[in-house]
This record gives structure tokens, sequence and C-alpha cells, in this order.
């Protein structure tokens, strides 16, 4: 039997099946827990137990699990080409039971409360007709629930289901009872109250419809959130390539699967193909696109010698690589188990119905049993006992607490939806709650995470035109990202590019030409100074004041002669300064967390208004930062776009993607931006918030309106009719406050933030322009 090794030999993961709400999470954990030897930790989000064993073996664990009433199995990591559709078959059977129960509900309900009100309007066998359309509800749709119950009393335990299971199973038998042996109390009087107060009257079928509709709602709206917390693992183990050409010692290529791939193994990497694996470049020079890594937008410029990682691509030449690390072993591998150990510690969200659910469902039992022996021994009427333990029962079906939380989350995404946000699960509202620290990162969240030309000088006596049209000339016939910026930049100032002749690209360094008949040469100050040309002191100045701020640095010369400079920047959105200044108006505390140098990232930060930076980490250490974080006693959003990005989203209390990152970074976040605009940033953070007031404002009305009907309901003052409508009404409250949410508004920034905490800012990291007292929001 295979298991997945975590920290250490003595550490597994199992699957854990079966379980409906966080009390059964916390069932099995605490059933596992007193095993001798045994620490374990069940996450009820992604079905998970965590489990640090010693001297017990898997199939031990396994077995306890079972005795507790739910299934396990070892987990193994997703594959790209193994996917787990559990879950997907779990969304599809409760869609399919809830549309039929949401079809049948509404004709039910306004049949039987429409001849429960008029009485005329009733038909020799009307009831007949409601039983008919009851029965498919109360035994196919509800089936999900009447299992689990089951289940859980086979083990001498109760859930939600419980409760469920109940109501929907005795307001059903009540109403055939009351069809087959109607209650003869006397004739019924004119007027509403002589109808419901009436005992053959009690025909609330209605009511098990209710409580299954809105379950089976309920309980499918948490399949699809749940669904996609397993995606972010298969859409990492996608990243890497599938097969790879082995360079054997005969010279020949063999196409194998990259599984059988071994550390030494020579392999080549054509351009546009992933490397296979964690190696060292032998022969060859290209271009490597490693944002699937790091997030950074620049290619790195690679040869022999270089150390290369799997899922990065080659955009160049012919690389023959020599593997170091392979499958498990390698960094791609490393960061889906960073995902998946940040997933696993992050804490089940405990539901206050679910947490209350382990002495709510007991008592209500209990009062019902209570109520129906003490009217017998008071001498009431058995239909008078049956009637008030019944009515018990009816009033306290969770049908306020089923909708509280997915209609506020209903409401919400409709709401983000319109102002960019969309939101996962109610995880983002409950962790949005407590946040008091956002760290952001750089390259495709504060920046666009693509490079421009900010500024371009020229040589004394050299017109700027000039070198833009012999720089974009040259460099518009290179497929390097630099040399596209350029490119587009002189082509938008100067319109149509003169030709370029004698091309050629010089790996690492730059790219050569003759553009109007002058020999142009176009690249880094090394290259300059390999052809002998001296670099005026204007532009050498300019170069050094570019570089200090985290520029890159272009230089231009013509015929031996060098005559211009340009500077390029991922630049930074326009929206970062005041999305920044409005996450700060609401209190939070704003950190900057990179893998570039240190300073472009304090250039970038000054810009946006951010005074705190940790600059040129990886992957591991942005997570890492985030548990530090966490470890002080910090609740930490991040905001990030790459997959570099995943393990620090899914490890944060609170995770925000932005639209324009990977796959990988939205299925590790709670929350989605779908807009451009930085602003959205803190109008998540306040919808969150919001929702998450609507929700707890909808429980505790759910829960005290339980509370304070339960006792009428037994003392015999409420009709199990009027008890089924209380809770109508109950739920009516509970969709009424969750469309208040309709009118969200995102808060304003404050119009001097910025100006105000300018004082806190490095002003050695200033561009000169902000240090001149230029707005931080409108410089470069």
């Amino acid at each position: 039997m295979t298991v997945t090794k975590l920290k250490d030999d003595k550490s597994v993961q199992l699957i854990i099946g079966g379980m409906t709400c966080a009390s059964c999470a916390a069932r099995v954990e605490r059933k596992l827990n007193r095993m001798d030897g045994v620490s374990a930790s069940v996450n009820y989000a992604t079905e998970k137990a965590t489990i640090q064993a010693e001297g017990v073996s898997v199939d031990e664990l396994i077995r306890e699990v079972e005795r507790t009433g739910y299934s396990a199995e070892p987990y193994t990591p997703h594959t790209s080409d193994t996917p787990d559709d559990t879950d997907d078959r779990r969304v599809r059977m409760l869609g399919r039971r809830m549309i039929v129960a949401i079809g049948l509900a509404f004709v039910l309900m306004d049949l039987s409360m429409g001849m429960a009100f008029v009485p005329d309007w009733r038909f020799a066998g009307w009831q007949w007709v409601l039983i008919g359309l009851t029965l498919p509800m109360v035994t196919w749709c509800a089936w999900p629930f009447h299992r689990n119950a089951f289940r859980a009393a086979r083990h001498g335990t109760t859930s939600m289901d419980t409760l469920i299971s109940t109501g929907v199973i005795t307001s059903t038998l009540w109403s055939v009872y009351v069809i087959l042996f109607p209650l003869d109390a006397g004739p019924v009087g004119p007027g509403l109250w002589a109808v419901l107060s009436a005992p053959n009257s009690a025909f609330y079928l209605d009511v098990a419809a209710g409580v299954t509709m809105f379950a089976l709602a309920g309980r499918f709206l948490e399949a699809r959130a749940r669904r996609s917390s397993g995606a972010v693992l298969r859409r990492l183990a996608e990243l890497g390539a599938k097969d790879v050409s082995v360079l054997r010692a005969d010279g020949n290529e063999y196409r194998i699967d990259v599984a059988d791939l071994r550390a030494g193994d020579r392999f080549v990497v054509r351009p546009g193909e992933s490397i296979a694996a964690d190696g060292v470049i032998e022969s060859g020079q290209s271009t490597i696109d490693t944002s699937a890594m790091t997030g950074e937008p620049v290619p790195a410029e690679v040869g022999e010698g270089d150390l290369v990682t799997g899922a990065t691509v080659n955009l160049g030449g012919r690389l023959v690589v020599r593997a170091t690390r392979v499958g498990a072993d390698t960094q791609l591998a490393a960061l889906i188990r960073l995902v998946e150990h940040a997933q696993a510690d992050k804490a089940a969200i405990q539901r206050l119905a679910d947490r209350i659910c382990g002495w709510f469902v007991p008592a209500v039992f209990a009062l019902s049993v209570l109520t129906l022996t003490a009217w017998l021994l008071a001498g009431g009427e058995a239909h008078q006992a049956v009637t008030a333990a019944l009515a018990v029962l009816i009033i306290a079906c969770p049908c306020a607490l089923g909708l509280a939380i997915p209609t506020a989350l209903q409401v919400a995404s409709g709401t983000g939806a319109k102002l960019g946000v969309f939101i996962k699960s109610h995880q983002a509202m409950e962790s949005a709650r407590v946040i008091d620290t956002v760290v952001l990162d750089k390259t495709g969240t504060l920046t666009h995470g693509r490079m421009s030309v900010v500024d371009v000088v020229s040589a004394d006596g050299v017109p700027l035109s000039d070198v833009l049209r012999y720089a974009g000339a040259v460099e518009d016939a290179s497929e390097h990202v630099i040399a596209a910026a350029i490119a587009a930049h002189a082509r938008t100032e100067l319109g149509d590019l003169p030709s370029v002749s004698e091309f050629a690209a010089l790996a690492g360094l730059g790219a050569r030409g003759t553009v109007e008949e002058r020999r142009i040469l176009i690249g880094s100050a090394r290259l300059l100074a390999q052809e002998d040309i001296a670099v005026p002191p204007a532009l050498e100045r300019a170069r050094g004041e570019w570089e200090s701020e985290g520029r890159t640095v272009v230089l231009v010369a013509a015929d031996g002669t060098a005559v211009g400079a340009l500077a390029l920047a991922d630049v930074i959105k326009p929206s970062a300064a005041e999305a920044i200044d409005r996450l700060h108006a609401m209190g939070l505390r704003t950190l900057l967390l990179t893998g570039d140098n240190a300073t472009t990232a304090r250039a970038v930060a000054a810009q946006a208004g951010i005074t705190e930076v940790i600059a040129e980490v990886l992957p591991a250490d942005k997570e890492a930062t985030i548990a530090r974080l966490q470890g002080e006693g910090h609740r930490v959003a991040m905001v990030g776009d790459g997959i570099n990005d995943a393990p620090a989203l899914a490890r944060a209390d609170l995770g925000l993607a932005v639209v324009e990152g990977t796959d990988v970074a939205l299925a590790a976040a709670d929350l989605i931006l779908i807009r451009d605009d930085l602003n959205v940033v803190p109008t998540a953070m306040a919808l969150a918030r919001a929702t998450l007031a609507t929700i707890r404002g909808n429980l505790v009305w759910a829960f005290g309106y339980n509370v304070a009907a339960l006792p009428l309901a037994a003392a015999g003052l409420l009709n199990p009719l009027i008890a089924g409508a209380a809770m109508a009404l109950s739920s009516v409250f509970v969709v009424t406050n969750s469309l208040r949410l309709r009118r969200f508004a995102p808060p304003p920034a404050t119009d001097n933030y910025l100006t105000d905490h300018l004082d806190d800012v490095d002003e050695a990291s200033l561009p000169d322009e902000v240090a001149d007292g230029e707005p931080v929001h409108q410089a470069r």
C-alpha cells in the first residue's frame, strides 16, 4: 500500500470519505488521536487527515476511521493523467437531486398552502396528490441525508444530516397518518386561525419539501467550492514535460516518458519545449522563460555550465542538458508539495451551525421526546402530544441554517462579479474578518508584468529620433522580450521603421545590424566594452542612475560611436498607489514580497506607497515568509498571480489571485480578482468582510429563532403547520438579509494618505521625480 510521505517517515495522509460537516471531521480527529502514538489533524475542506504515527500501520489507521463510520484510503498526489473525479461526481449527483427538488417543491408548496388557506378548493383525494409530489423528494432527493443519518446512527453519533433526515421523515409520516386516520376535532369554524388550529389540517408536506430543497442547495454549493481544492495540484503537475528526448552514448536521440528519465541522463531541449528536469547545460546557448518558477518577466540568458530548472521553457536555440534532479526531487515537485502542505495546514472552516450541531441535534431529540412524554403524563390527548412533539422537530429543522451561508455567498458572488471579485468559498469571508497584513507580489500584480521603455537619452548632438530609429529597426528583427519592447516603443513614437540588413543576434549581449547604411550595435555595456566603444560621460551617468533604480539599460552605438541609451522597466499599474492607499485607510499593513532584486523592489514599493519590502526570495521562501508572519501573530492576505505565488497563496489566511495570473495561482487563491485595476484588492477585502457580517447575522437569527420557538412548540402553543410557516418566515428573513449585499459599495480612498506618509519612505529609493515632489502615483 503506497502512501504519501510528508515531513518524515512517520507521517502519512489519508483521504477521508463520507464527511458532511465540520463535526464529522472533529469526530474522526478525536477518534484517531485516541490511538497510542498518533497525532492527527483532519481538514474538512480538503477531506484529508494528516497523521503523525509511531508504531501504527496505515491499515490500522484506516480501520480506525472506518469504525467511526467513514471511509479512508491512502492519499497519492494528483497527476495530470490520473485526475480525481470524485468531486465532479458529487457535484453532478447533488445538482441532479437539487433540480428535481426545486421543481417539485415549488409546485407542492403552492398547492399545499393554497389548499390549506382556502379549504373550499379541496377536492376528493387532493391529499394523495400532495403525497405523490412529496414521495420523490423525501426518498430519492433526500437520500444522501438519510444515508448519512443512518450511518451515523449505526455508530452512535448524530450530525446535521440526522436532523434533516428526521425532520423530513417525521413530517411526511405524520401527514400520511392524518390522511389515513383523520383526527376529528369537531366542526372547523370560519377564519384562518380555525383552519390552522384544527388537527386534521396539519398537512405540512411542504415542510418536508422545503427542508430537502434548501439542504440540497446548500450542500451543492459547498461541493462546488470543494471541487476546486484538488485542481491546483493537477495543474501544477501539468506544467512538467510529458516526454523527453534522451541523448545516448551513440549520439542518437530516443524519445522516452519523463518518468523514465534518470539523474545523469543527457537530454535535448528544442525551442518551444519545456525543460523536463532540473539540470546543467552541457552545450548550447538560449533564452529561458523562467516565469513559471520565478514570476519574473525577463527571460534568462543561459549557456554552457548554467543551471536550469524543470517546467521552464526554452525560447531560443537547441540545448543539451544533463539531469541532476528528476521526478520527486525537482523544484516543480517541491512546489507541488508546498501547495499541498499549505492546503493541508490551513484550518478547516468551523461553521457555527456545525460546531453547535454537536449538542443541538441531541438536545432537539431529547426535547421532542420530553415534550411527548410530558403531554401524555399530564393527561393530554394523544394527537396533542404527537402534534407538540412534532412541532418541536419541525421548528428546529435547519432551513434557515442551511440558507444562512449559501444565500449570502450567492448574493455576494453576484455583487462581486460586478465589482471584479470572484468568491470561491465562505473560507474567504471567515479569513477576511481578521486580516491585518496584506502581502503583495510585484511582477504582474503591482506591475504590468512586461517590459516597457521608460526613458531615452542621446549623446550630445544626436537627435533622440535617431537613437529610437536605429534601436527600433535592429530590435524589430529580434524576438527577444526586451527587443520587442524597444521596437514597439520606437514604432509608437516614430511610426514606420527602416529596414535592417546583416542582422545578427548576440546571445546574452544584444544584436547588430545595418540601418540606413550605418552599422548599429545595441546591447549591454559589456557588449560595447568588448567592441572597444567608449561610452560618453552623460550616457554613463544616465546608465548608473537607471541601474540604481533597478531599470534595465540598453546602449546604442552607430559606426563605432555610442549615440544613446534606453531604460526599460516593468511599469507599475496606474491603480497601484490608490489601491495601497485604500488598504492603509482600512487599517491594513502592506508589504511587498518579490523574487526581483532589492533595488528594483524598493523603487516599485516607493511608487506604490509601500514602506516594507522583502526582495530576492524564491518560491519556497515566499511561502516561508507568509508562515513566519503568521508565526508572529499576524493574519496575512497574499495577492499574487504567478505559479511561484501558489504556495504563498495557499499558505496565507486569505489568498487573492489577479485574473491575468496562471491557472495554478487562481486555483490556490480564495478570492479571484477579475479586473486589472488593483483597486479591486481593497474592494475584495471590504466585500468579504461585509459578507461575513451578513453570514454571522443570518446564523445568529437562525439559532435565535430556534431558541425562542422551541419552548413555544413544546408548550403546545404552535401547531406544526404554524411551526412550518414560522420556519419559512425565518428563511425569508435570512434571504432578505442576504439581499442587502446587493447594495454593497466599496469604501473610498483617503485623499492625502500617501502625502502624509511619504516621510516614511526612504528617499534614496525614490526616482528623482518622486523625490522632487511629484505625486507617487504619477511617477515611473
